[in-house]
């Protein structure tokens, strides 16, 4: 099942929730029976899943007008939300100085370094390739054409068989030419990673995991990583093949190593920063800019701050909503200076009208505002 199958899934479960008339033990049980099974496919924990179960059907015991579908909504998402963010921040580089980040991975992230120094050099960074991978065969070669094709450059030695000796040419190399993002490709094996890590000293090691071995290998593979690397993040790849995708973010996370990007295709800009709330959105098929996709917990902070009621506290955010939505249709108004139009003179002409009345019709009729 892709990614965003699963999204489609939730997505028509939701909507199934919000068409029912009165949203009763059967209806929760049919709607918690399609999520559970939806999640357990993605390779997300039974123990997990028997959590947002449990949190869901609290719901139907909250006596009051409560909007009952609205707090559904908002413990998918919170739950969602909390299994995949790992709660520490990595080392992010500064443009215009200096960082050095190695790479590790078992043979997939060729690509997705270039991926990675594309990206940032888009954003205006200038940065520079080094291919300390001497382990295996093309390599070099496949390094170098996708250096080439993003126009980044790179350093390699077809001469010199130690990957340590590369990886610091490399780097002094670049750093005279005042790169200042240089990222080193390996081999991806211990004992020589070992090696780079002492004499290249870099800011950040990066390790690349294919998606689709799921939960439990991601889960071994971040935790060997956490325990081997003191400053460490994670870049999972093939994110748009299948929905495993969301049990491996789900092991990385709960290592509480920081993922950092995901690769979503296999072109060079299908690569984008991993962000826990838009991830969350996206596979719920919900509005990233929406004010009440708040986390449980923040909402339920603000109403114990405020002595109000959890309902109240969603129902003035809906209201917020509301608001923010005609402002951003009100910036497109012009209003002529006060200079221009007084009390006492009717200096408004026929035409200047007309532009107005125009300008308030593009901006839709009164029931959509």
């Amino acid at each position: 099942m892709a990614l965003a199958e699963l999204g489609g899934i939730m997505s028509r479960a939701i909507q199934q929730m919000l068409n029912a008339t009165i949203i009763d033990e059967k209806v929760l049980n049919e709607f918690l029976d399609v999520i559970s099974r939806a999640l357990l496919q993605s390779d997300v924990p039974l123990d997990i899943v028997s959590v947002i179960q449990t949190d869901m059907r609290k719901i139907l015991n909250l006596k009051g007008d409560c909007d009952k579908f609205r707090m559904i909504q908002l413990i998918l998402f919170d739950e969602l939300y909390r299994i995949l963010y790992p709660g520490n921040p990595s080392f992010t580089p500064e443009k215009g100085k200096t960082s050095v980040i190695m790479f590790v991975g078992q043979g997939s992230e060729k690509t997705t370094c270039t991926k990675y120094a594309y990206y940032h050099m888009k954003k205006g960074w200038k940065p520079a390739l080094v291919c300390a991978n001497t382990s295996r065969d093309g390599a070099f070669d496949q390094l170098e054409q996708n250096a080439t094709d993003a126009k980044i450059p790179f350093y390699e030695s077809y001469t010199e068989s130690d990957p340590v000796r590369i990886a610091v040419e490399g780097v002094e190399r670049f750093k005279k030419e005042n790169c200042d993002l240089i990222i080193v490709d390996t081999s991806g094996r211990h004992k020589k990673d070992a090696s780079l890590l002492k004499k290249c000293k870099p800011d950040l090691v990066v390790f690349v995991m294919d998606s689709s071995i799921g939960h439990a290998a991601a889960f071994d593979q971040a935790r060997a990583f956490k325990q081997n690397v003191s400053v460490g993040a994670v870049i999972i790849t093939k994110m748009d093949g299948h929905a495993k995708g969301v049990g491996a973010l789900s092991a990385v996370a709960a290592t509480k190593c920081p993922v950092i990007f995901i690769g979503t295709g296999v072109l060079i800009d299908e690569f984008r920063v991993f962000d826990v709330r838009r991830f969350v959105c996206h596979t719920l098929e919900l509005d990233n800019s929406n004010p009440m996709l708040m986390t449980k917990t923040q909402i339920i902070r603000i109403a114990q701050a405020s002595g109000q009621l959890v309902e109240d506290v969603i129902d003035f955010l809906k209201e917020y909503k509301r608001f923010e939505e005609t402002r951003r249709k009100m910036k497109g108004l012009k209003i002529p200076k006060k200079a221009k139009i007084c009390a006492d003179e009717k200096s408004t002409t026929p035409t200047e009208v007309e532009c107005l009345v125009k300008q308030m019709g593009s901006m839709g009729s009164a029931k959509e505002i």
